[in-house]
Order: structure tokens, then C-alpha cells, then sequence
């Protein structure tokens, strides 16, 4: 049995315990005592943690359990009694902001200045971090950043860069705490003069090449290659110049999103058009939307050619957005906070220890081998039925109220919250267009018009979540492999961290639990995505 939510009857599978037991009491010993006073004075007992025989339990609370539409994702657990709380009110879907932090501004209210910066220079390092990941004071954070590194500055007092020394025999930044000065460089509130010369300078964060660029208006992106990669082949990153600097998803514009995304597109066009012999003969400058779209077609006819003997290459794209650092010296996301995104294209195969060949692992293999089961498994086509239960979608709780799962579409591409979420907030996007050879399953099938329509949703879907609160998302695409037909479809999955939600080991199992209903969670969404959708056109007629 294919475990799965999504059925070939157009209603997603949901379960429900209501759980009745009994509990043997196996404890031998008792510690009976007050806990306190309550307001009238009278002691507060622990009597009731220590039963004098077994515990019967009659009907707890219920649980809601959601298998994964794509299994290999796991199951959720919706517990009701949050989910109803949340139901009533979903403008409890929320983050609250950071509070406005100067360590520097409540020491000026004890001490001499001179006292309040002999006080920041000699925090405990742990401190140190966490003023350094918190504060919102850019003179406190400028102070910090002169502490753990040697600047250089102009005759004005500005900073124009930084000192270096030789350190066996190559030339590093003379930075005392690695960590902190990452933590200070990635607090939105440093200066940008300070931002620009720690980190975002090209080459201040190590040689990798700039192979590609994408300028309009304010917008300027690089593109970096890391050659010396985890993922075969290498990979590339789209970060925006030191020109234009984005550490908020609000400062994202639609021409910022077309910027990123088309660089990916240029480069996963260019690598797999190469791969199949078709030149180009285009250098040292980007790709237009029109040579763009007749190079894909071009790469469409070579494996329409090709058929079966065609290699089977596959596109691998995420965004981690978001930094933070805690006091205790751990990094609980991304490498660094200036927006980019990284991607790649990994081959079909990789050679064995022996010099076989062996299945080169692409996340999108997953999807397309649920698509084979559930095809074995009711003789149905699995996306066809996704679609269909997200449309005749029905609440999780089976109560009157929201039932819509969707927060944006258009005529190519679908915004929804997934049935069951992995993350408590994930957000999912799915193509829904249908190219000549069939689904669209990858961006080698994405005509310019889906490409358009993807770059809009990706950014509303980003956006919604910032407008909640969000400000750690890891972002992924499942694709399907290029020149295969299999009726996948191309999805992508917004995976925010939430402060109470980092994961522990029932997230590891595969099991995620969830506070709310996803039909009002997508609610909460599309109270949001109204105004995001607003705010980008008005941002394309400015």
C-alpha cells in the first residue's frame, strides 16, 4: 500500500485518534509537596502527579494524522487542541517583530560613554554573539565590528576595506572571532559602508569566479561559481552585488526576483545545451528572454532527437534566506543573510568503487518514483489526482469554515499549503501548465510565460511569509529529470523555521507536528498576499 494522502476519489486521506486507555502504575515511591501559593494563600499540592492506582485515559484530545501526499516527506500530526485555537482566530498565525536592542543606549543611562564601550569591548563572548545577532543600534553594532577585526578607513572615518596578513603563506583578513564578525556583517542594521567591505565586496569573501551578471535599474546580481563543491559538477550562486543590497525579503522587488532566477535559468540552459552539442555564441554578457526562450527550444528539439539515448540530467535549485547565530555558538541557519540563491545541474550517473556506474542522486527521482507507485499501485495518474483533491479540498477538522488550500494562482502555476506540512508553515508551488510533450516537469519545459508566472508566485510565497513574521526560510525544487516523460510535475517547497519548530527527533523520524489547520493556515496567507501581490505591481510601474 502506497502511503499517501492523496487518493484517485479527489479527497485527501486523513486519519483521526481518538484515543481511550489504560496506563498500569508501575511507580513505587511518592513525593508529595507544595508547589506554591494560590492567589488566596492556600497551598498548591503536586498530589495530582502521583495517582494511588492505574490511570485510565477516556477520550484525549484529537489528533489528526496526515500522511504526506509525497510520502518519502513523512507524516503530520495536527493536534486539535492548538489547531481549534487557531481556528477561531487565525490572526494567531503569527511571529511577533523583534523588539527595538542598544545595549549601548541602556548603559549611557548608568554610566559614563567612555565606561558603556569598556563594557561592550569585555562582554563574555557568548553575550557578544547574541548583541551582535539582536542589536538594532548601528553605531553599537559598528563598535562591535571594530573589536573583532582590523578596518581600514579613509580620512573621513569611513571604511574602505580591510587589513590582511599572511598567514602561511596567503593573505587572510586579520579577524579575530570568525563567528562574531559573520554575525555582526549579517545584521541588517550594520551600515551598509560596513556590510560592503566585511562581506559583500566581490572577493572579500574568497576567490570564487563571477561567471555571470544580470543589471537593470537597481538590480545587479552576480553569479559565483563554487567549484570546489559538495554537488557534482559544481555549483553556482546568485547573490546580489554589493551595489544593490537585499537583506529583507520587503526589499525584494519583482525585477530583483527576475534578476536571481534568470541567471538560473541562463546557466542550467547554457550547461545542459552544452552537454547535448548545441553551441551559442554568446560570451561575457547575459542571455536576453528572447535568446533565452530559442536556446530552450533548441534543447527541446536535440532531446525530442535524442529520445531514450539522451542523458538524463536533472536541475538542483535551493535558497537558504535567513541568518542567525545564537549565544551559545550555534548557527541555526544559512551561511550568510545578503539574499541569493545556489543551484546546479547534477548528472545522471556517478561511478562506482569499481567503476561501475551508479544512479546519481537528485531529490526529484523521489517525486517521479511515488508517481510509478501510485500509478502500480490504483492504476491512476498521481498529479491529475493531486490537483483534483486540492480543488475539492474539505476541512482537516470536518468543521463548517475555510476549506481552500490555495493562497495565489494564475493560469500556469498553483500557491498552496500542502495537506500535510513538514515545516508548520510550508508553503508549496506547482506547475499546472502543460507544455506540447505534456506536464511541465523541470525549467528546460517552462516556457517564458511559466517562467514569469513561477518567479511571481515564488516571491508572493516569500513575501506572505515575511508579512507573518518569518525570517528563516529554506527554500527547494523537485524536479523531474530533463528528457524524461513521466507526468511529473514541477514543484518547489518553502520550508520556514519557526522559533518553537527547529526540529528534534520527531521531525527526524518523519513525524511533524503542527498547531493549526492548513485551511487556516492558507487563510492567514491569503489575508497577506492580496497587499504582496499589490505592492510588486505597483513596485514594476514605479
Amino acid at each position: 500500500m502506497l502511503l499517501t494522502s492523496v487518493s484517485p476519489t479527489g479527497r485527501f486521506l486523513i486519519g483521526c485518534h481518538r484515543p481511550s486507555y489504560n496506563v498500569t502504575n508501575l511507580r513505587e515511591r511518592i513525593y508529595i509537596s507544595d508547589l506554591g501559593v494560590d492567589p488566596d494563600g492556600s497551598p498548591v499540592p503536586n498530589t495530582v502527579n502521583f495517582p494511588e492506582g492505574d490511570v485510565t485515559v477516556t477520550e484525549a484530545r484529537a489528533i489528526y494524522e496526515v500522511r504526506n501526499a509525497l510520502p518519502f516527506r513523512g507524516c503530520s500530526y495536527i493536534d486539535s487542541g492548538w489547531a481549534d485555537a487557531r481556528r477561531a482566530d487565525p490572526g494567531m498565525i503569527r511571529i511577533h517583530r523583534p523588539v527595538v536592542s542598544s545595549l549601548k543606549t541602556l548603559l549611557g543611562k548608568h554610566c559614563s560613554p567612555a565606561a558603556a564601550a569598556a563594557i561592550l569591548q569585555d562582554l563574555p563572548q557568548p553575550l557578544r554573539y547574541t548583541l551582535a545577532q539582536t542589536s538594532t543600534d548601528p553605531e553599537e553594532l559598528m563598535r562591535l565590528a571594530e573589536s573583532c577585526c582590523r578596518l581600514q578607513f579613509n580620512r573621513s572615518g569611513d571604511p574602505v576595506g580591510l587589513h590582511y596578513v599572511n598567514r602561511n603563506g596567503r593573505l587572510r583578513a586579520d579577524i579575530d572571532d570568525f563567528e562574531l564578525f559573520e554575525t555582526i556583517a549579517n545584521n541588517p542594521h550594520l551600515p551598509d559602508a560596513y556590510k560592503t567591505v566585511m562581506v559583500l565586496r566581490p572577493g572579500v569573501q574568497g576567490e570564487s569566479e563571477i561567471v555571470g551578471d544580470f543589471q537593470q535599474d537597481a538590480t545587479e546580481v552576480f553569479e559565483y561559481l563554487r567549484s570546489n563543491s559538495y554537488i557534482p559538477w559544481g555549483h553556482y550562486a546568485a547573490n546580489f552585488a554589493h551595489t544593490a543590497i537585499r537583506y529583507r525579503i520587503t526589499d525584494l522587488s519583482p525585477t530583483d526576483m527576475q534578476g536571481v532566477r534568470h541567471l538560473y535559468y541562463q546557466r542550467i540552459y547554457t550547461v545542459v545545451a552544452e552537454s547535448l552539442g548545441i553551441g551559442h555564441a554568446v560570451r561575457q554578457r547575459a542571455l536576453t528572454v528572447e535568446e533565452l526562450e530559442e536556446l530552450r527550444l533548441k534543447i527541446g528539439d536535440v532531446l525530442e532527437k535524442k529520445g531514450a539515448a539522451s542523458r538524463h540530467l536533472a536541475t538542483l535549485w535551493g535558497w537558504n534566506f535567513g541568518y542567525d547565530f545564537s549565544g551559545s555558538g550555534y548557527r541555526l541557519h544559512a551561511s550568510h543573510q545578503m539574499i541569493h540563491q545556489q543551484y546546479a545541474v547534477v548528472p545522471e550517473t556517478v561511478i562506482g568503487a569499481e567503476g561501475e556506474p551508479l544512479a546519481s542522486f537528485s531529490c526529484g527521482d523521489m517525486v517521479a518514483d511515488v508517481i510509478s507507485q501510485y500509478r502500480n499501485s490504483y492504476q491512476s495518474d498521481f498529479f491529475a489526482d493531486y490537483i483534483r483533491c486540492l480543488a475539492e479540498n474539505t476541512r482537516t477538522d470536518g468543521q463548517p469554515g475555510e476549506r481552500s488550500l490555495i493562497v495565489w494562482q494564475d493560469e500556469n502555476v498553483l500557491l498552496f499549503v500542502p495537506k500535510a506540512q513538514v515545516s508548520q508553515w510550508e508553503l508549496q508551488l506547482m506547475v499546472v501548465a502543460d507544455s506540447a510533450a505534456g506536464p511541465v516537469g523541470n525549467v528546460i519545459e517552462a516556457d517564458s510565460s511559466v517562467r514569469h508566472s513561477i518567479d511571481k508566485a515564488i516571491l508572493i510565497a516569500q513575501q506572505v511569509l515575511a508579512e507573518l513574521g518569518v525570517t528563516m526560510v529554506s527554500s527547494i525544487e523537485y524536479s523531474k529529470r530533463i528528457g524524461l516523460r513521466n507526468g511529473q510535475r514541477l514543484l518547489y517547497a518553502f520550508l520556514p523555521k519557526l522559533p518553537w519548530s527547529m526540529g528534534a527527533f520527531s521531525e527526524a523520524q518523519g513525524r511533524f507536528i503542527l498547531g493549526h489547520y492548513p485551511e487556516d493556515f492558507a487563510l492567514a496567507c491569503r489575508r497577506q498576499s492580496g497587499a504582496v501581490e499589490k505592492s510588486q505591481d505597483d513596485a514594476k510601474k514605479d
